[in-house]
């Protein structure tokens, strides 16, 4: 094959690549939103839908409150820093920010990164070696997993949130220098919370450390938001903690590790993300202060949340749609096959719900989706306006359970 032929071959095969994805319902369209995002967002064809697919959780990333705190830092710090944090890419909002959710988390430091995907990528190679044993539930996030396989220590995997698996999986590591069971708090496509409460008595069993990804947790989970570990009471025993502003906490961007001061120091000067990657905006870090403050004085938007899914939760069942049983804001409905959910999606999108459909590889094959979040600023009203949507769609597409009887 000459030069020519190979290239023009390269560019074939992608393009046959990806209208086998669209033939297999497995590609991924884009919506493209031309509003603040909320509740309720307005689309590029000029439609407003209720959006009850967001990481939205507590209805921050359109508030005001947060355009006002992210302009008054942006006056203050200016738009950016080019530079890293080691050169000069550190202001005094940034310091600010990382003692603030020390101390939201219980933990003694932390440390911030462009994105959470960051911190999970960082965090393992600068830690554990071949010495050492990583044991990681077999649904945690892909972000570490392959921080995973940036390190060289020993991998072991349990099945998902399987205790006598994992108590197996830590007698299989028992020759090793440290072990360090990583799961996430919440797991993103199911909504199943991790039982840290027991994973922590092994971890002690078993002189193990404990890592968990909060990216679905910190600001909302827990009696005043502090996260999974506040949840089952467990705060004092985990040992790092890796989460994002993404999400809850205003919805921008970037990433923490939150651990001991020792461990932080030596991410600070060994993790190649944050040693390579910008430093986060001075607007984000400040916002994500003033979102801080605002949970530390009031649990109002964490309750208003959890009485949101609630309602949701009974409704949606009631209705005859199958869905993960649970209690958290994440309320998977199961449709099992990728070209149904695309369908349902699309039927939703019609009647003014805006929600995305889920499937290979982003969850198991055969298990296809539309993951609904709860909001915080979502109303009473608009849950029940989406509701009887998801029953027309359901009915006109043959989902709902309690008309097959």
């Amino acid at each position: 094959m000459n030069v020519s032929n190979s290239k023009q071959s390269f560019y074939t095969g992608l393009a046959s690549n990806l209208e086998l994805m669209r033939e297999q319902g497995l590609y991924k369209p884009e919506r493209v939103i031309a509003s603040r995002q909320g509740a309720e967002v307005v689309c590029d064809d000029g439609r407003t839908l209720i959006n009850l697919c967001a990481n939205n959780y507590l209805g921050l990333s359109g508030d005001e409150s947060m355009v006002r705190a992210a302009v008054e830092t942006t006056e203050k710090y200016g738009y950016g820093l080019s530079s890293v944090r080691f050169i000069c890419g550190t202001q005094t909002v940034h310091k600010q920010l990382e003692q603030a959710l020390s101390e939201f988390l219980g933990m003694e430091d932390t440390i911030l990164y462009a994105a959470a995907f960051d911190a999970n990528g960082g965090v393992f190679e600068p830690l554990f070696d071949e010495q050492d044993a990583i044991i990681s539930d077999a649904l945690n996030h892909a972000s570490i997993i392959d921080g995973i396989r940036l390190c060289k220590a020993a991998r072991y995997r349990y099945a998902h949130n399987d205790l006598a698996d994992l108590e197996a999986q830590l007698q299989a590591a028992a020759d090793k220098r440290h072990k360090v069971i990583v799961t996430d708090g919440v797991f993103s496509m199911d909504g199943t919370i991790a039982q840290l409460d027991k994973i922590c008595d092994l971890a002690d069993r078993y002189g193990a450390l404990v890592m968990i990804d909060e990216c679905h947790a910190t600001g909302f989970m827990g009696a005043t938001g502090r996260g999974t570990h506040e949840h089952h009471q467990v705060m004092g025993r985990i040992d790092i903690i890796t989460g994002t502003l993404g999400k809850a906490l205003g919805g921008a961007m970037g990433g923490f590790t939150s651990a001991r001061r020792e461990v932080i120091a030596m991410l600070r000067q060994k993790s190649r993300p944050y040693l390579f990657s910008n430093s986060l905006a001075p607007a984000i870090a400040g916002a994500s202060l003033a979102v801080l403050k605002r949970l530390s004085d009031s649990t109002e938007l964490r309750d208003r949340l959890h009485a949101n899914t609630a309602f949701f939760r009974s409704e949606i069942t009631k209705l005859g749609f199958t869905i993960k049983p649970g209690t958290h804001p994440i309320v998977p409905v199961m449709l099992f096959e990728a070209q149904l959910a695309q369908q349902f999606a699309q039927r939703l999108y019609e009647l003014g719900v805006l929600v995305t459909g889920f499937f290979y590889p982003v969850v198991p094959m055969g298990q296809a989706r539309v993951r609904v979040q709860m909001s915080a600023a979502h109303s009473t009203e608009q849950l029940t306006r989406a509701l009887a949507a998801f029953a027309q769609a359901g009915h006109e597409l043959g989902l709902l359970k309690n008309e097959g009887k």
